[in-house]
Parts: C-alpha cells; sequence; structure tokens
C-alpha cells in the first residue's frame, strides 16, 4: 500500500505496520537531487503522521543504494550561485539551506525507529544522509566513501555533528581525509553498520528487525526513548538525561501503554499497546536539538 502522497523518485509502502521507503532512481545508482530530497521529507512527514506506521527501512532499487550527488550538471554541481534551485529548504543564518542536511535532521526529528538496509555503493550525500538512521545494516555488495575531499567540497547533511558521534573522531577522520570508498567489512569494522548479509538475506534480515520492535514493543516508549537517546549525544551532563527521564517517566509510568505491559508480562502473553504517539507522546520530553 502506497502512501498519500504522489511520488516520483521515491517510492513509499507500507505494511503491517512497517513503511519502506525506496530510493528510485536506478539507472543513475539512486543519485541524489533536490527533488528527491523534498520526496524524502514527504515521506518522512506521512511517517510521523501514520500512527499504524512503527518502523522505517530505506533501501535502494536496483544494485545501489545512493551514488551521491547527482552530477550530471558537471563542473557546476554544487554551485548553489549557478543552481538557482534551492527552494524549498529556506535559510540557515541568511545562506540557502544544505538540501541533504534538510533531508537529515528531518529523519532525526522521526519518531519512528529508522534503518538503513544499504544493498549496494552509499558515496557522498548517500552516506552521510542515512548517518541519523538508528540501525544501519550493509548487503556484501555495499561500498561507502566520505569523497567530498576529492570533489573538492565538504562534508555536509549535517554530518561533522552526526559522523563522530556514530563512528568515533579517528576513524570519521581518517573517511573524510582520505575521502577513499571502502567495503562493507570495513564499515563493519569502524561501527558505520551493525551487521554484513548475503545480498539476498539484507531486506529479511532489515523487516525481522522490524517486526521484532513492531510486534513487541509501545510505539509511544520507543519514540520517547529514539528522541532521548539521539538528544542526549549533544549533552554535557548527565543530569539532562536524569531531568528528561524523570518527567517522561512520571507520565510514561501512569499511562495505558505501561499498565499493559505489566499485565501482558503477568499473564505471560503477547502485550497489546493502545498508545498512540500522535496523542500520547508525553509533555517536556526534550526533541533532538533544534527541531522546529
Amino acid at each position: 500500500m502506497g502512501g498519500a502522497v504522489s511520488y516520483d523518485e521515491i517510492i513509499y509502502e507500507v505494511a503491517d505496520g512497517i513503511a519502506t521507503i525506496t530510493l528510485n532512481r536506478p539507472a543513475r545508482l539512486n543519485a541524489f537531487t533536490l527533488e528527491m530530497a523534498h520526496e524524502l521529507i514527504a515521506a518522512f512527514d506521512e511517517v510521523d503522521a501514520d500512527d499504524s506506521v512503527r518502523v522505517v527501512v530505506v533501501t535502494g532499487a536496483g544494485r545501489g543504494f545512493c551514488a551521491g550527488a547527482d552530477l550530471e550538471r558537471g563542473a557546476g554541481t554544487f554551485d548553489k550561485n549557478a543552481i538557482g534551485d534551492v527552494k524549498g529548504f529556506g535559510e540557515i543564518d541568511g545562506v540557502p539551506r544544505d538540501a541533504g542536511g534538510a533531508v537529515a535532521l528531518r529523519i532525526a526529528a522521526c519518531k519512528k525507529v529508522v534503518i538503513g538496509a544499504f544493498n549496494g555503493p552509499a558515496v557522498g550525500v548517500g552516506v552521510t544522509m542515512s548517518l541519523p538512521m538508528d540501525i544501519r545494516i550493509a548487503s556484501e555488495n555495499a561500498k561507502f566513501g566520505f569523497v567530498f575531499a576529492r570533489r573538492g567540497i565538504l562534508l555536509e547533511a549535517a554530518s561533522s555533528w552526526f559522523l563522530p558521534r556514530v563512528v568515533g573522531i579517528s576513524q570519521a577522520m581518517e573517511w573524510v581525509a582520505t575521502g577513499r570508498v571502502f567495503d562493507a567489512a570495513e564499515a563493519r569494522a569502524g561501527g558505520l553498520v551493525s551487521r554484513v548479509v548475503p545480498p539476498d538475506e539484507l531486506i529479511p534480515a532489515a523487516t525481522a528487525i522490524a517486526r521484532e520492535v513492531a510486534d513487541n514493543t509501545s510505539a509511544v516508549s520507543v519514540a520517547v526513548s529514539r528522541q532521548l537517546l539521539w538528544g542526549m549525544l549533544g549533552s554535557p551532563t548527565p543530569w539532562d538525561a536524569h531531568r528528561a527521564d524523570s518527567g517522561a517517566l512520571l507520565q510514561l509510568g501512569a499511562g495505558k501503554d505501561a499498565m499493559e505491559g505489566v499485565m501482558a508480562f503477568l499473564e505471560k502473553r503477547a502485550p497489546a499497546f493502545p498508545g498512540r504517539v500522535s496523542v500520547d507522546y508525553p509533555d517536556g520530553v526534550p526533541p533532538f536539538p533544534g527541531t522546529p
């Protein structure tokens, strides 16, 4: 079943609590465009508006995940003055917002679990926009590259914040400074992905993780936990976490999902959590830093 919005460069499908977003420009290895950026933001808006969606899986059509920015414009590809078409993303400090960053921060603000399933090459923005995804798994065919220094630009999509927090500063600098492309095994060793699987096992592996979340957990609990985990990466003190934990626990502990979770455990049955993120998300839980 598709979403309510019409898409040209992605495919959006929802089935049994799992939304699948497929980057869909296979002839160009799903190279990133401004239109794709707008469509990804719209798809994540759909995800958050739909209480039936518990988990998002993002993957690519064909043999690539995303080969980075579409370089079809040639030498002027990254010249925003020449492009003259960065409308729709707004400005930050008086300059046009980076489209990859607009996508990455929309993913960061999502209240559902996001799984990146890398079926093939993920280079440039193809990998940086995935950094706010919660779980990343890769096919043995996947390759990765933070190639910006080899193109005369810099890492974008807010990845100077995300990448060191995901893999550590030393590993981040090695990949960024060299700009080299590396394989899935190195991505796993460096902490960029959590597992590497044969190509035909990639989507089943992502779906199995998604099913475990959707079938066993409270949507509200997961939404709050996701925002706290990401949000607290930028906090200077555990007291910020303690403050947020205490307020959220007071509200969730008295809620219907907590009651159901306890009773399901005592009665030795699967839980049927009634809470909905759209109406039961607690007040006072800080969203991802900077989220409007």
